[in-house]
């Protein structure tokens, strides 16, 4: 079970993430994880939120810098939220970076799956620079990343066609059952 506090937060000192949400693009990580964390009383940290507080528009950075900027400055970002008490969404490609990868293999993962069907809307003018082939790009993408994606899944969530408010209450009961686990340098 998670710590909590006398408030019946979940304390966030020293330990590392209660959950890491991945999956493709558009599949409602950043969505349900404000919903999951909110639901644990944690703080939500989203990565793309991160490099565009810190670096600017990710279009203009992939316009200026180029991919592998981008990639390094998110490998920046999963860094620093991977070392927090909170819920976690990574972009759809952060697990590519093999770093990343290997830091995900013993934190609690979950995994969002989207059909093609339901992410054509999401994605129709949307303006993610790796998405400008529309669906036929994302499934590119996804048919890609997907081993990886399940290599480093805990658990899966569809989010096809279910209520997010109702997946939210799934994951954070999920995480609930979950050991605390510290990370390097927390109390012991």
């Amino acid at each position: 079970m998670p710590e909590r506090g006398e408030s019946g937060a979940v304390t966030t000192q020293g330990l590392s993430p209660l959950a890491v949400l991945i999956g493709p693009p558009a599949a409602g990580k950043t969505r349900l994880g404000k919903r999951v964390a909110r639901i644990l009383s944690v703080p939500f940290l989203d990565t793309d939120t991160l490099i565009e507080a810190e670096h600017g528009a990710i279009p203009e950075i992939f316009a200026e810098h180029g991919e592998p900027v981008f990639r390094r400055w998110e490998a920046e970002a999963v860094d620093s939220a991977l070392a927090q008490r909170a819920v976690v969404a990574l972009g759809g490609g952060a697990v590519m970076t093999p770093k990343t990868a290997e830091a995900l293999r013993a934190l609690p993962v979950v995994l969002l799956t989207i059909s093609p069907e339901a992410v054509a809307a999401r994605i129709e003018n949307a303006k993610r620079p790796l998405l400008t082939g529309g669906i036929d790009r994302w499934t590119e993408l996804v048919a890609t990343r997907m081993p990886v994606y399940e290599s480093l899944a805990t658990v899966r969530w569809d989010t096809s066609r279910r209520p997010l408010s109702q997946i939210a209450e799934e994951i954070a009961t999920w995480v609930r059952t979950l050991p605390v686990h510290e990370s390097p340098g927390g109390p012991s």
